[in-house]
């Protein structure tokens, strides 16, 4: 039996309803709150419609405004402030009605004193209390309609944890998915980017992982999860330190927690949002550009329009890279072990152009809408990119840490001038501090600024 099967067969055997196949927890828990937003917003409402046959809906309103048009938006500010869509709501059905209630008692608040304060005497108590009485009675029938999603959809957990054991015995925890990695001849081999992809694909979909290894093996499991978008830790039992970010606890025993991921919910939101604005709205502005340049390269020489490279990725996973096509077919290099060098010639007249303005990158908003790339972060790199004589991520362990975001089309490091051929390790290791100093400060706002930034270095004396 190959490697891949036997992965599968691990997973399949240890998987309780988080793993493999189906969305990672994640994606689970941001539908499960959209649907319990959408519940309550539609409680609120329903409590509203009632009312109306309890008095004319003219009075329930103010200033020619239904109380349900105020108070949908005062909810759910109240609601978000609240924290009524968390991870304890979602594992405790009296948080989530305890918070739910509040912000709706404090919506209905809110209400009377604006009421009050513009005199808005057309109220009816009636209509008012009957509202807020049969919204309230409907989030609690949501409440529990969202408890037993949860306890069915997510086997009652709100997040999802998994343990890699590599060659260290321990008891596992209940509800705790279990692979044996050592088993299926998997470890953190920073040299062998195919292992270090395989094992990233195994925890992609988790919110927690725990490792249980040797001694000996802590310092590499410790890069890898370091370089992740999940929290990492490593089981603890001796003295030892691997850049730990807290301590944690399995069982009875301690563990180095190594990694919390880089951005929380709410960032990432606010990251995708932007990407999807932003790269929608350069599709739509640039695609007859797009269309051009495409045809431009099809006369120009023979061979496909775009150029297809697998790239390391968010949580170095592995992912196909779309690019305009700027050298002759018979000369693409596939693997990137050739830095392109001025005048190369490999690079057609076209190419030469579009590698010159940078329009080559443009099929990468492609990526970004597939959820591949962000607009902003690390450059991607080719498996066999050098550095000097080296391999990437034989030049700084720190590589792999530079994958716990998505890569981007622009980065801090392209905005500094840091692009093009890296003939020396030290051409790399810039870039990666870069790099690292983007994923320890990321802001949306600075990810607004080296969109602008970039605008102003798309043709540079290193893009060749």
């Amino acid at each position: 039996m190959n490697a891949e099967s036997d992965l599968s067969v691990g997973l399949r055997r240890t998987s309780p309803g988080w793993g493999p196949p189906g969305l990672a927890a994640r994606e689970k828990r941001a539908l499960v709150y959209l649907l319990s937003l959408t519940l309550d917003c539609g409680s609120l409402a329903a409590g509203y419609i009632v009312a109306t046959f309890v008095r004319d809906s003219q009075w329930l309103g103010a200033d020619g405004h239904s109380l349900l048009t105020i108070g949908i938006p005062i909810f759910l500010m109240l609601a978000i402030g609240r924290e009524v869509q968390s991870i304890e709501a979602l594992e405790s059905r009296t948080v989530a009605v305890r918070r739910a209630l509040g912000a709706l008692a404090a919506t209905a608040l809110a209400l009377i004193g604006l009421t009050f304060f513009f005199q808005a005497e057309e109220v009816s108590r009636l209509g008012f209390a009957v509202a807020f009485t049969i919204g309230a009675v409907l989030i609690v029938i949501g409440k529990i309609v969202i408890d037993a999603i949860v306890k069915r959809w997510m086997k009652g957990h709100a997040t999802a944890a998994i343990l890699l054991q590599d060659g260290a015995a321990v008891t596992t925890e209940p509800c705790m998915e279990v692979v044996d990695v050592a088993a299926l001849g998997l470890r953190p081999d920073l040299s062998k980017p195919d292992m270090m992809d395989a094992l990233s694909r195994i925890i992609a979909r988790y919110d927690r992982v725990v490792v249980a290894c040797r001694f000996e093996d802590r310092a590499a499991w410790a890069t890898f999860l370091k370089g992740h978008d999940v929290g990492g830790e490593i089981l603890l039992d001796r003295d030892i330190l691997q850049g730990a970010v807290a301590i944690g606890a399995h069982g009875k025993q301690d563990t180095l927690v190594l990694s919390r991921g880089p951005l929380d919910l709410a960032s990432r939101i606010q990251k995708r949002g932007f990407d999807l604005l932003i790269g929608g709205a350069a599709l739509i502005l640039l695609a007859p550009l797009m269309l051009a340049v495409a045809l431009a390269i099809k006369l120009d020489s023979p061979g496909p329009v775009l150029f297809r490279q697998i790239r390391v990725g968010q949580g170095n996973r592995q992912f196909p890279i779309y690019k305009f096509r700027s050298m002759r077919a018979d000369s693409v290099d596939k693997e990137g072990k050739r830095s392109t060098l001025r005048d190369d010639q490999r690079v057609t007249r076209i190419g030469r152009f579009i590698r010159r303005t940078s329009i080559d990158e443009l099929p990468q908003i492609f990526n970004v809408l597939k959820g591949d790339m962000s607009i902003v972060g690390p450059r991607p790199h080719a498996l066999g990119s050098l550095a000097g004589e080296s391999l990437f991520w034989e030049v700084t362990s720190h590589y792999w840490t530079r994958h716990a975001l998505k890569p981007g089309i622009t980065g801090l490091a392209q905005v500094r001038g840091l692009r093009g051929a890296t003939e020396t390790p030290e051409h790399l290791t810039d870039r990666v501090r870069a790099d690292l100093e983007y994923l320890s400060n990321w802001s949306l706002a600075d990810d607004i600024l080296i969109v602008l930034r970039t605008l102003r270095v798309i043709m540079h004396k290193n893009a060749y």
